[in-house]
């Protein structure tokens, strides 16, 4: 039990299953891109870290990660809706030595409580190297 007034450290979220559905903990699949000690190296898994940033609140990686051309000024997230469940319908180019790439995707969360599920088409491009997010297909 912690004594009155003190401080207590928050649980250490690297050893639970990784909100992107992959088999690995978050510590070894998307934490690390979200900290920037490493980089997506094709569109689905920078759409996998994005969908994670989403989960655990990361609006500075969402930010980092969208195309300087579409990106919003800022991103408020909505404290109501909760990511629970990402599949993956399929992909198109955006691998290793791709500079395009779409990912097409459910994203699963309750809003209020309630479930619904996001279907996107998603658009990927390389700038400077690693892939951003540039937008969805209509």
């Amino acid at each position: 039990m912690a004594k009155r007034g003190a401080v207590r450290k928050p649980a250490d979220d690297s050893t639970r299953p990784c909100p992107c559905g992959a088999t690995r903990t978050y510590g070894d699949c998307c934490r690390p891109l979200h900290r920037r000690e490493a980089t997506a190296a094709t569109a689905e898994q920078l759409m996998r870290s994005r969908f994670s940033a989403f989960a655990v609140g990361d609006t500075a990686y969402l930010l980092r990660t969208w195309h300087p051309r579409t990106r919003p000024a800022r991103l408020a997230l909505d404290p109501g809706q909760r990511w629970t469940r990402l599949e993956v319908v399929g992909t198109e180019r955006g691998g290793l030595f791709d500079t395009t790439g779409t990912v097409e995707f459910r994203a699963h969360y309750r809003d209020a409580g309630q479930p619904d599920t996001l279907h996107e088409h998603s658009r990927f491009v390389r700038e400077g190297g690693e892939w951003v997010y540039l937008d969805a297909l209509p």
